[in-house]
C-alpha cells in the first residue's frame, strides 16, 4: 500500500517539474517598442523586441505592413549585442502616418519556436 502512493506522488511530482519546464521553456515577448497599442508622434527608427528567454536571430524575424497589408521595408533583424534575448530591427525609411501590425516569430537557444503580433500607430 504504502509503495503504490509512493509510486503515484512520485510519478505526479516528475510529471508537474517536467510540464513545468516545458512551459518554462518558451521565449514569450516581454515588452516591445514601439509599445503594443501605442500612438507614436513620429516614426520610430527600429523595433525592439525583448523576450523571456535568449533567441537565435537566424530563425527570427520581424514583419511590419500597414493598414493596407503592404510590408514596410526593413533591415535585416539583429540581436542586441549584450542582450541575446532582444532582436532589434531597424527600419529602412520612417513609417508615414498610420496603423501597423508587427507579426514576430523567434527560435529561443533551446529550441522551441514562438510567434505573436500586436499593432502600433503613427500620428
Amino acid at each position: 500500500m504504502f509503495t503504490r502512493k509512493f509510486s503515484m506522488v512520485l510519478a505526479l511530482t516528475m510529471l508537474s517539474a517536467f510540464s513545468c519546464q516545458q512551459a518554462l521553456a518558451h521565449a514569450h515577448l516581454k515588452s516591445q517598442y514601439p509599445a503594443a497599442n501605442a500612438t507614436m508622434e513620429v516614426s520610430p527608427q527600429a523595433l525592439t523586441l525583448t523576450f523571456s528567454e535568449d533567441i537565435e536571430p537566424a530563425f527570427s524575424g520581424v514583419e511590419v505592413s500597414n493598414a493596407q497589408q503592404q510590408a514596410m521595408p526593413m533591415k535585416e533583424a539583429e540581436r542586441a549585442p549584450k542582450q541575446h534575448n532582444q532582436l532589434i530591427v531597424p527600419l529602412e525609411k520612417p513609417l508615414a502616418s498610420g496603423d501597423y501590425q508587427v507579426k514576430w516569430h523567434v527560435l529561443s537557444v533551446d529550441g522551441h519556436k514562438t510567434k505573436g503580433n500586436y499593432r502600433f500607430s503613427v500620428k
